[in-house]
């Protein structure tokens, strides 16, 4: 069966009360947080393959994803960028889950993204949640904060694991975004949830940001929390600590930042502030700097 641009093998699996978890490469997934999250999920409750795009040179530039020469079966094969959708049931709560792996389109964007939404409709989707990470002004130190876009009764299931803050942004987006559109126009629960990791230490993989975004969804999905593993993104953290214990500058810096994270965090503060006025512009370009000396690592 055809679905825009997603050939589905038959028999095509019937699917109820579904919950669609997706993540948007390379845009918020950052330290992989998103993909380490969905993976997680997928070996959790067994994931099969639904579907992928039947021709992603449609909306990819593959001189920017770049296809991959891998070993398979002691022979190379070429592995093309795509997104691909796969497909679990949770037989705790009766209900469906779709984990989608979406990459960031580069033309017929509009094609891509009613694809992806005409495929939700037809397997009648009722929340549709993005999830993903992104660098902040925030210490590595102190616990992770998760912001999101909830309904009423995630919040309350949330309680003090997310942080409620209004977001200000303005500015260039993900043209991904028409999906939370066109879901929304489904009357379908169009929900969020972004874990935000400290900007001066940009992990290819941050274990940490990722176990904090899963204790989340395991809290409001009720999904087992015992999937949660925080033990390698402690190790990671004390890595970190070790890499600054000679610095006495970023260590003045974290401690600024630790400062700010406390007041921040305050139930007696108002936390929908904006953030980003609070910090001047030298420790700013500070971060970057130190986020790049990082990644350089």
């Amino acid at each position: 069966m055809q679905i825009g641009q997603f050939e589905i093998s038959e028999p095509v699996p019937e699917l109820k009360n579904t919950v669609a978890f997706a993540m948007l490469k390379p845009w918020i997934d950052v330290g992989r947080v998103g993909s380490l999250v969905l993976n997680k999920l997928e070996m959790h409750f067994d994931a099969k393959e639904l579907t992928r795009l039947s021709t992603p040179g449609m909306y990819f530039d593959f001189t920017r994803y770049r296809p991959r020469l891998i070993m398979s079966e002691n022979k190379r094969v070429l592995s093309v960028p795509n997104t691909i959708i796969r497909h679990a049931h949770d037989a705790e709560n009766d209900r469906s889950i779709l984990f989608l792996h979406i990459r960031e389109p580069h033309m017929a964007a509009e094609d891509y993204a009613s694809s992806i939404s005409d495929l939700m409709t037809y397997f009648k989707v009722k929340e549709y949640c993005r999830i993903g990470g992104m660098y902040d002004s925030v210490p590595h130190s102190r616990k992770l904060i998760v912001t999101g876009n909830l309904t009423e009764e995630q919040h309350v299931l949330a309680g003090e694991l997310i942080t409620s803050r209004s977001s200000q942004y303005t500015g260039p987006t993900s043209i991904v975004n028409l999906i939370s559109e066109k879901m929304a126009e489904q009357n379908c629960n169009v929900t969020s949830l972004m874990v935000h990791m400290p900007q001066y230490a940009k992990l290819d993989s941050d274990q940490m940001g990722a176990s904090r975004l899963l204790e989340c969804i395991c809290a409001i999905h009720n999904i087992k929390s015992s999937i949660v593993d925080s033990s390698l993104g402690e190790s990671q953290y004390k890595e970190i600590d070790k890499a600054v214990a000679g610095n006495p500058e970023i260590q003045l810096l974290i401690k600024q930042l630790e400062a700010y994270y406390d007041q921040s965090n305050d139930s007696s503060k108002d936390t929908t502030s904006s953030k980003e006025s609070n910090l001047s512009p030298e420790i700013e370009s500070f971060l970057n700097e130190m986020g790049e000396q990082f990644n350089q690592k």
